[in-house]
């Protein structure tokens, strides 16, 4: 097994979260018996019985009595938790699980960047300028496109304020790169794209709260959209 440096019962845990997620393991299905778990990974009962008790409290399965241990549906899946979204990552998220990344962050990103442009201190706006700097180098191809447009939104995020919204900031990033396995993006961030950013930073800086929330809800929408015509699209070819 991979991941080392966890102990044998997370290692078990982060095994079988990645093949749920993977689809190895679907909803409603069996996952091998504590004794056989124990065989398979060659670890005690007891840390075995530790993994599952880990898995079920991040929601993906259920162990009872006489019912064995079984993947339970998705909606109850803790989709908030560090460990999930990296497994969603390792495995096969969807367009309509990015559908429903984007469809959250339109709930999200503008109330982030309306809190901002009335709670963000020097440090929050300096921030965010830094990442806006790198998107720049990124139209000319001199940074990371994708790990700066991360840091953006990562930074208003800090810059809200609240701790509820900062504690997003691993889901948002999560978003962001299920979003680039889908564009399969490798040019560099647009001059408009990069300006619709600047728009959102100038807002936030000048205490324009209403206009910080529009502009991010623009970009936000702007996203979902283009998810939305490929969807279209994909279920047209299925009919």
């Amino acid at each position: 097994m991979q991941s080392s440096h966890l102990n044998l019962t997370q290692q078990v845990v982060h095994e079988l979260g990645k093949k749920i997620m993977q689809g190895s393991y679907k909803v409603g299905d069996s996952l091998p018996s504590e004794a056989d778990l124990c065989t398979e990974f060659n670890i005690s009962r007891t840390a075995t019985r530790e993994a599952v008790k880990m898995l079920t409290a991040k929601g993906l399965i259920s162990s009872r009595p006489r019912q064995g241990i079984r993947v339970v549906d998705s909606k109850h899946w803790n989709l908030f938790d560090a460990d999930v979204l990296n497994w969603i990552l390792i495995g096969k998220p969807d367009l309509y699980l990015l559908r429903h990344f984007l469809q959250l962050r339109l709930a999200i990103e503008p109330e982030a960047a309306f809190l901002a442009a009335q709670y963000a201190e020097e440090p929050d706006l300096k921030a965010i300028e830094s990442a806006l700097l790198r998107m720049k180098d990124a139209t000319n191809g001199q940074d990371d496109t994708h790990e700066a447009d991360i840091e953006f939104h990562q930074s208003i995020l800090s810059a809200s304020n609240n701790p509820f919204f900062i504690q997003l900031k691993y889901f948002i990033t999560t978003s962001l790169k299920v979003n680039i396995r889908f564009t399969n993006r490798l040019v560099p961030v647009t001059v408009d794209e990069y300006q619709a950013h600047v728009d959102i930073f100038e807002h936030i800086k000048n205490n324009e709260a209403q206009a910080a929330f529009d502009a991010a809800m623009l970009t936000q929408k702007a996203t979902l959209a283009i998810v939305n015509d490929q969807i279209a699209v994909l279920e047209a070819n299925k009919s």
